[in-house]
């Protein structure tokens, strides 16, 4: 599932440079997604495009927004419950010229 941002989000904004897909934005801020530009998912707080989530999935071991959360409000979004095949796919659609190796231990959590 993707990652969302509660409403605990004290805006620090250290999530945000963390996400290797870009797919965190401050609140009221647009953000882009395959080449078109649509209106903030919040208003209030950081937020998490489930479009571009892939729990870093390909990327690394652990959710890097969670990691450096300093409230934790950095959860899976029980409404985007996807498998850990859809979240890889998902990453080399994103990244279409980076080479990914295989998922294990370091790139998934899945595989702890």
């Amino acid at each position: 599932m993707a990652t969302m941002i509660t409403e605990e989000c004290i805006n620090c904004g250290a999530c945000e440079p963390e996400c290797p897909n870009t797919a965190i934005y401050a609140g009221g801020a647009q953000y882009e997604f395959e080449g078109q530009q649509f209106e903030a998912l919040s208003n209030d707080f950081y937020y998490i495009v489930p479009e571009k989530c892939t729990e870093c999935v390909g990327h690394y071991e652990q959710e890097q927004c969670a990691a450096v959360c300093p409230v934790d409000c950095c959860v899976p979004d029980p409404n985007h419950v996807e498998t850990e095949e859809e979240l890889f796919e998902r990453a080399k659609k994103l990244h279409p010229d980076r080479v990914f190796p295989e998922l294990s231990p370091a790139t998934s959590h899945f595989r702890k």
